[in-house]
């Protein structure tokens, strides 16, 4: 069995490395032989290939649809096609369409947790028609973190996508408190005062782990961000929060020697 990976980005390179291939790979990067996915095809001996009985999709969120309706074309019938992606559920459902159309066997997956340290054993929610038996599957094949979720396309992503706000709109937060704070001198009192209200064992820790992130993954973040404010959108909610969480993420990812600096006076190193 021949396993598509579509990107071979963190969360392709980690499922090349714990599956068991063969692999083939595709990712619009290919195209530059510095790029991260090249760097990655090269470490783990994969190349560029024709589809499979398994397509695996993690590409950028907002590629989500683009990435199925690229390969629906050639998939077989009956070709299970998982959708990683931080998606909002319209782009899924749009995908899922796709998918089933071209014969394929589409399933909605929300990883809920970053994809290391766990690995293989994340937590992700399926969704969709199919979600019930590949969860049986993905287990054959070591995916030890999948739950059927839903029936439906959609909830899944839901689910991931407000948690997203939380978790990246936090991020964004301690960084624009934390830049301010530095410049009028106040950052260990300000550190000081949430476990009032936040209880953390150390907030000045946690207030760099929470920056480094966006310094790390700004931009896709940021990306995922604006899928959280379609997702805000289409329950009928101004996405205020989703869109300036956005906007705070992609400013860090171009910021980062200023924010390593930040992350180290507020750890006083």
């Amino acid at each position: 069995m021949t396993i598509l990976l579509l990107g071979l980005g963190e969360v392709g390179s980690v499922l090349a490395e714990d599956l068991d291939g063969p692999f083939a790979a595709r990712d619009t990067a290919f195209a530059d032989p510095d790029s991260r996915a090249s760097r990655n095809a090269t470490r783990l001996g994969i190349s560029q290939g024709a589809t499979g009985s398994l397509v695996i999709s993690a590409v950028t969120a907002a590629n989500a649809e683009a990435a199925a309706a690229s390969i629906a074309p050639e998939l077989d019938p009956g070709a299970w096609f998982l959708d990683l992606n931080s998606a909002s559920p319209q782009q899924k459902q749009c995908a899922a369409e796709v998918v089933e159309r071209a014969g394929g066997r589409y399933v909605e997956a929300a990883v809920m947790s970053p994809i290391t340290p766990k690995r293989l054993a994340a937590p992700m929610l399926l969704g969709g028609p199919h979600a019930t038996e590949f969860a049986g599957y993905a287990k054959t094949l070591g995916f030890t973190g999948m739950t059927a979720f839903a029936d439906t396309v959609g909830p899944a992503s839901a689910t991931k996508l407000c948690r997203s706000i939380m978790v990246k709109g936090m991020e964004a937060l301690a960084t624009e408190s934390m830049l301010a704070a530095r410049a009028w001198g106040v950052q260990d009192t300000v550190l000081a005062s949430l476990g009032n209200l936040l209880p953390s064992d150390d907030w000045a820790k946690l207030a760099g782990y929470l920056i480094s992130r966006s310094i790390e993954h700004g931009a896709r973040r940021a990306e995922e961000m604006r899928e959280a404010a379609a997702t805000v959108e289409g329950a009928g909610v101004e996405p205020l929060m989703s869109l300036a969480a956005a906007r705070r993420q992609d400013w860090a990812a171009s910021h980062a020697p200023e924010l390593l600096d930040l992350i180290k006076e507020i750890r006083n190193e």
